[in-house]
Order: C-alpha cells, then sequence, then structure tokens
C-alpha cells in the first residue's frame, strides 16, 4: 500500500540572471530523492517543487538550490 502524500512548495529564487539557470536548478533539484516535480519559472522567479515531505523537507530543496549556486527562500504566494 502506498501512502506517499506529496507537497506542493513553492520557493522564490534569487541570483539567476538567464535562462539556462533554470535547467540547472531543475536538474539539481531533481536529483534529491522523494522530488517528483520541479518547475522553475525564470520570469518571476519562482521554484515549484512538488515532494513527498516526509523524504525531502523545504530545507533540502533550499540547500539543493544553494549547491546549483543560487539562492532561494520558501514563498508565501
Amino acid at each position: 500500500m502506498n501512502t506517499t502524500t506529496t507537497t506542493h512548495t513553492v520557493l522564490r529564487a534569487e541570483g539567476f540572471s538567464c535562462p539556462s539557470c533554470v535547467a540547472k536548478i531543475e536538474k539539481r533539484v531533481n536529483r534529491l530523492k522523494g522530488v517528483k516535480k520541479v518547475e522553475v519559472h525564470f520570469a518571476s522567479a519562482r521554484i515549484e517543487v512538488d515532494h513527498d515531505a516526509e523524504v525531502t523537507s523545504v530545507d533540502d530543496i533550499v540547500a539543493a538550490v544553494a549547491k546549483a549556486g543560487y539562492t532561494a527562500r520558501p514563498s508565501a504566494f
């Protein structure tokens, strides 16, 4: 029985200035276990992640973005 719950997390990103940065962030975050989907919106500087919060925390995602060379923080919108 699979009781995995998917959490939708929205982050605000800082420090990326080109569309190729989007691919870098998506690739790094997709490597995390429990991440099901990542969308980086270049124009609005938003990162949306669908993930299993019991496997991958918001802090894990923020750390992955930092490893890609960018800053991210949780966003209310």
